[in-house]
């Protein structure tokens, strides 16, 4: 299989190297009892999960494929392979113990100098496999839980089985499904009651095989009183081929907890991105959703908080930069469930060349969800004549004392802005660019500050050349 060669196409595809790394397993293409039998035996699993996965794929078989959305024609489910075993060594605790080439990707990425910075923890995966977990050791004492999901499995579980697929199930879509029954790698997080993780937590999720499905499942378990902020980043080389990556994100926060969840996904644009992930929000608890999407050929993407007592509140902020033969589907929902919930979302989209980006999103307010609250704002940019957008807003109010607002807007770099920045000393390319900052900022300062920087950085390389 061929590898674009990204020498040709400059800094924008630094992230998008092949590593020389030679699996010790690869299943064979396609998705069936055979492969499903594979994964679960090489995982060493308990025969529930077995059976859990088998009914899964029966499900994932049984449901069509979406057809409201994006374009999916171009994805072969059938020629992808969907499980990847690329060492013996799973979930190390320190760098040494990874093989070597895998571990030259990770400092290349700058992941181990990260921890040691500013991360609390960190895991990463490659292919299908985590390949490091590490915690820092007085969260340890504090009795936080930071390790890759199958060790949760096993390890833990009463406390994983008791959360494990009730907030995302099988049967939710036709992607989830497909996760349910594939799915390999991810986190496994618990914070105690009252414990609050100060740095953030983070997962580098890295794709290396072509024609592969990456299908990790990540459970966030924030208990009673306690705070977590988990950042997610991933990467993939750029084939002249289709890869897909679905994962599924849970997480549960309990009364009076608060968590973020931040992710800025850089794929490359041969790469399929359906993607679901839920939060279960309890009384008095806050959930916020960070969003960031730049890479991909298509992105399905709708990161949503379930308000399931009174008091409890979410804010879910994203932004998705398409280009040509890009096309980036994402929004968000809301569900307010009980009295006195709120919820507010702020979607900002950027579409050049020929690319396209939707906002796709759903507020709903259940009878007996009475002063709930919720806000909607999407804020589309295009940066050519040839651009798009869309906004497929959903609003279903149920309870007459509700609160809800929405508003959109479009709006094109314009002349006068391009003139006036020149005019103060910038070059054409640097004035599209500061504009386009300027549009994220809102979504941007809520990054910590390492990842807002690679945020714009992203922005300029992906600006490069899209005026005059």
């Amino acid at each position: 299989m061929s590898q674009v060669d990204l020498k040709a196409l400059g800094e924008e595809y630094k992230y998008h190297f092949v590593d020389k790394v030679k699996p010790v397993y690869v299943a064979e293409r396609g998705l069936t009892r055979r492969v499903i039998e594979a994964i679960s035996y090489h995982k060493d699993e308990p025969e529930w999960m077995l059976k859990f996965r088998l009914r899964a794929l029966e499900i994932f078989q049984k449901k069509p494929m979406p057809t409201w959305g994006p374009d999916l024609s171009g994805l072969d489910l059938d020629n992808l392979v969907y499980y990847v075993k690329p060492a013996e060594t799973r979930d190390a605790r320190s760098w040494e113990e990874i093989p070597e080439e895998i571990r030259r990707t990770y400092e290349r990425l700058g992941i181990p100098e990260a921890e040691r910075k500013v991360l609390a923890g960190v895991g990463a995966q490659y292919d299908s496999e985590m390949v490091y977990h590490r915690v820092k050791e007085e969260l340890e004492r504090q009795g936080v839980i930071f390790v890759a999901i199958e060790e949760g499995m096993n390890r833990y579980e009463d406390l994983f089985r008791e959360h494990f697929a009730t907030v995302v199930p099988p049967e939710d879509n036709k992607f989830a499904a497909l996760n349910s029954a594939a799915w390999s790698g991810g986190s496994f997080v618990y914070i105690p009651p009252g414990v609050k993780v100060e740095l953030p937590l983070q997962a580098y999720f890295r794709v290396n095989t072509p024609e592969f499905g990456q299908f990790e499942r990540t459970l966030i378990i924030v208990d009673e009183g306690a705070e977590v902020h988990y950042i997610e980043g991933c990467t993939a080389p750029m084939y002249s081929t289709e890869s897909l990556h679905t994962g599924v994100i849970e997480i549960v926060v309990k009364r009076g907890a608060r968590s973020r969840y931040t992710t800025i996904q850089n794929w490359s644009t041969n790469m399929y991105n359906l993607v679901t992930q839920r939060a279960l929000v309890y009384g008095d608890a806050f959930h916020e959703w960070l969003d960031g999407n730049l890479g991909s050929k298509v992105t399905m993407k709708y990161p949503s908080s379930y308000l399931l007592e009174p008091g409890a509140r979410t804010e879910i902020l994203s932004i998705a930069f398409a280009k040509t033969g890009q096309h980036q589907d994402t929004g968000a929902k809301i569900i307010l469930g009980a009295p006195h919930t709120s919820g507010t979302i702020v979607s900002k989209s950027i579409s050049k060349g020929e690319g396209r980006a939707s906002y796709r999103g759903l507020v709903k307010v259940l009878d007996g969800a009475r002063g709930a609250k919720a806000n909607v704002e999407c804020d589309a940019l295009l940066i050519d004549p040839e651009s798009r957008t869309d906004t497929y807003p959903y609003i279903e109010i149920e309870e007459d004392t509700a609160h809800v607002g929405h508003e959109a807007t479009v709006s094109k770099i314009n002349d006068e802005q391009i003139f006036y920045l020149q005019s103060r000393g910038l070059k054409e390319d640097e004035a599209a660019a500061l504009i386009v900052r300027g549009f994220i900022e809102p979504i941007a300062k809520e990054l910590p500050l390492e990842y807002a920087v690679e945020l714009n950085r992203l922005i300029e390389l992906e600006m490069e050349g899209s005026v005059g």
